[in-house]
């Protein structure tokens, strides 16, 4: 009996040093078949490649799902091409920390579990973030994000971070370099606008905007970040020279309580406002530096920067998500 000829089918991209190749091209196979797909096309990034070519490939096969197995570089430029476009993205979770697939509830350490969700699962609109970044030298340039993009810790973690321990040792890999930030306690003047408000001055450590609220070992940065509530969510930290990183340290760990449980929102309903860290919240930021700082998109350092202007694209991004995400 001839197959039907408006079967879907799935395309992937994979960073074949992420994955176990032959395991992971029995379980689409198996899964494939179980489900009634056509079979897959499969396009593997190369190492001179951020992954572009490989997302290019797989969206000229016209797929129903593309699955993305890579890092996050892969992630960012299968997202960046495929939001638009309608056709969903389905991740499968092979990286270090795994923030963005720890966000959308995915199973950790469940290849049979993600490839399910990628044929199975249900269809959700999401928000990515866009920015715009002028160097020293007046070039600007494009990139995208959907987890986090910062400017301090976390870019000094992304530019100093060793590769061999990073694949030894996974996030662990990060304390070295987030503890030489710390004790370095590198400050820099910047100028930042939210939406249309008035430019303001302000001296920090650290800037951070989020489409995502966590960090890895679940830590939660961004309380009030959503991935598709059409704003970005920011933080300012200003430890100042005194006990700020404390207070940062104590306030971040804690910030899941105070935010996903009665007594932790009392408590921060009472509580005076910190001045070591400030939130807030926009769809448009734009920093002006005093002088070029590193910067960081998802974990990917980009080098010196002396300006950005960072914009949420809300609802472009179609992602495949579990039915019922398995709880944080």
């Amino acid at each position: 009996m001839p197959l039907p000829a408006d079967r879907p089918r799935a395309a992937v991209v994979v960073n074949p040093a992420k994955v176990d190749m032959e395991r992971f091209r029995r379980v689409v196979a198996s899964e494939e078949e179980r489900s009634g797909w056509d079979p897959t096309t499969w396009f593997e990034t190369a190492a001179e490649d951020d992954g572009r070519a490989a997302v290019d490939a797989a969206l000229a096969a016209e797929p129903d799902v593309v699955l993305v197995a890579g890092g996050d570089g892969t992630l960012r430029e299968a997202a960046d091409r495929l939001r638009g476009t309608n056709i969903p993205l389905a991740l499968i979770p092979v990286g270090t920390a795994n923030n963005f697939a720890r966000e959308l509830r995915l199973p950790m350490s469940d290849l049979a579990g993600a490839v399910s969700i990628a044929f199975l699962g249900v269809d959700r609109p999401i928000d990515v973030g866009l920015a715009e970044v002028e160097r020293e030298d007046g070039s600007v340039s494009q990139h995208s994000f959907l987890v986090m993009a910062g400017i301090g810790v976390d870019a000094q973690m992304a530019a100093n971070v060793s590769k061999p321990m990073k694949k030894r040792i996974g996030w662990l890999a990060y304390v070295d370099p987030i503890a030489r930030s710390v004790i370095g306690n590198k400050q820099f003047d910047l100028t930042y606008r939210l939406d249309d408000a008035p430019e303001r001055k302000t001296r920090a450590h650290t800037v951070i905007v989020g489409n995502s609220g966590y960090l890895p070992a679940g830590l939660l940065l961004l309380p009030d970040a959503v991935i598709d509530d059409g704003f970005l969510d920011a933080v300012i930290l200003r430890p100042g020279r005194g006990p700020g990183w404390w207070v940062i340290g104590v306030r971040i760990t804690f910030n899941r309580m105070l935010r996903h449980t009665r007594f932790g929102r009392r408590i921060s309903e009472v509580s005076p406002p910190l001045r070591s860290i400030r939130w807030a919240q926009a769809s448009t930021l734009s920093i002006r530096l005093s002088e070029p700082q590193v910067m960081q998109f998802d974990g990917d350092a980009i080098g010196a920067v002396s300006a950005a202007t960072i914009t949420v694209d809300h609802h472009t991004l179609i992602m495949r998500l579990p039915a019922q995400p398995a709880r944080l």
